[in-house]
């Protein structure tokens, strides 16, 4: 494992490009529409579920009701099929009426007066994925300034229906234009996941000049399969990715699908705990009104959420596979603290997984250990030889407390890197969660 040399070169990215707007500097949390609800717009015979302002008020009052706002889920985002076919006599976009009476800047009040914030969606090209007005190159000015005048909060800025050239182009013009509105508003960008998410033809430089957050992947759907396929994708390219992501500028692998129908109770705490370990923003696409108190519990679990919250803002590895099915990841945390997730691709039975603290590259020393899902605690020494019971699919996720301070000086010796080294002050478990 080479944990040093990622956690070096990972700090001193911390100091580089990122979009200059002060925005979404851990990553953003609320709901998004579009996995759960999609384009359903036939509000006279299915008025609950079609995409309308109110849904979107409904998840509003859940927010800020139901304890999600207090955890940090304060972002409300519209996705595709809110608008009209046709644009306004300016040419600017407009809610379709008949679904959005009050219109959006109506919608961004509702969402303010609870301290929530509205998302909004367009696309770089012609028309959205679903078939509404796109923004073409001569409208990218015109629709920024409309989302700065109805208070929106976000953009998330798709890429259906344009060529590489148009992308190469607009992407970076709506981050000017978003800019020069002077309303702070948080850039997500489609575009490196039109071009395979992967150097040579994704810069990650200039993304994290430009945009806050950026899909690298495709659609998440709401199975199991689904979340596999991110998880492989992200962690395969890990290297690449890593160094990417920062406070202000995150790697996206889309939306929770917790609280839906595709996952088990087990499979939603996986994907909680690895999006953490990600960095990734926390997005879920579910029904709040509705949700099931399990898959409740798994979203609202405040030290998944502290862990995913990290101020430093480094995404974590995978740095275990083993041919037992057991992977292992690891995230370097504020504070000298750490998290780990033992993750189990098995599918027959809970299996025993037995190491150490130091066979994981830990130092000398004892470690105070907060398991996220039993809430409960231990002190290991790293030496000591432990055994984690892993089901199916699922996850036992750590925050390990480290009894010192990490230093960077100690990271190498002898000119190899030696894992996370800490030394100096006593770090603890924050108290809130004992």
């Amino acid at each position: 494992m080479h944990l040093a040399t990622i956690l070096f070169a990972s700090v001193l990215s911390g100091a580089t490009f990122a979009l200059d707007n002060g925005l979404m500097r851990i990553p953003p949390m609320g709901w998004l529409a579009w996995e759960r609800f999609r384009c359903d717009i036939d509000c006279e015979h299915d008025p609950k579920n079609c995409i309308s302002e109110k849904l979107f008020i409904d998840m509003a009052d859940r927010l800020s009701e139901d304890g999600w706002r207090e955890l940090g889920y304060v972002y409300v985002n519209i996705d595709d099929c809110w608008s009209s076919m046709e644009r306004d006599e300016k040419g600017r976009l407009q809610a379709d009426p008949k679904r959005f009476p009050g219109g959006i800047p109506k919608l961004a009040r509702y969402m303010h007066d609870r301290g929530l914030k509205l998302g909004i969606y367009g696309d770089m090209g012609t028309h959205t994925c679903g078939g509404y007005p796109g923004t073409s190159l001569d409208k990218i000015e015109t629709d920024a300034q409309t989302f700065a005048d109805w208070e929106v909060d976000m953009f998330k800025f798709d890429g259906c229906y344009s060529n590489a050239t148009e992308q190469e182009l607009g992407y970076p013009l709506m981050s000017k234009a978003l800019n020069a509105t002077g309303r702070p508003i948080g850039y997500s960008c489609s575009w490196p996941a039109y071009h395979g998410g992967l150097p040579p033809k994704v810069n990650y430089t200039q993304l994290g000049k430009i945009c806050n957050l950026w899909r690298n992947y495709g659609d998440i759907e709401d199975s199991w399969d689904s979340v596999l396929s991110i998880i492989d994708w992200f962690f395969g390219n890990q290297d690449v990715l890593i160094p990417a992501a920062g406070p202000g500028r995150w790697n996206d692998p889309d939306m929770l699908i917790v609280g839906d129908f595709g996952l088990s109770m087990d499979q939603s705490r996986s994907q909680m705990a690895l999006w953490a370990i990600m960095a990734a923003p926390l997005f879920m696409s579910n029904d709040l009104r509705t949700i099931s108190s399990g898959a409740r519990k798994i979203l609202q679990n405040k030290m998944a959420i502290f862990i995913n919250q990290d101020p430093m803002g480094i995404q974590g590895r995978r740095i275990i596979k083993e041919k037992s099915a057991i992977e292992v990841f690891w995230r370097p945390l504020s504070n000298n603290a750490s998290a780990l997730v033992f993750f189990s691709r098995r599918t027959d039975m809970p299996y025993r997984y037995q190491t150490s603290l130091s066979k994981l590259n830990y130092t000398t020393g004892s470690y105070k250990i907060f398991d996220v899902f039993t809430e409960t605690a231990l002190v290991l020494k790293d030496s000591t030889d432990f055994v984690v019971s892993v089901n199916p699919t699922g996850v036992v996720m750590w925050y390990v407390s480290a009894p010192a301070k990490l230093s960077l000086r100690q990271l190498f010796k002898s000119g190899q890197p030696q894992g996370p080294n800490f030394h100096g002050d006593e770090n603890d478990i924050p108290h809130i969660f004992l």
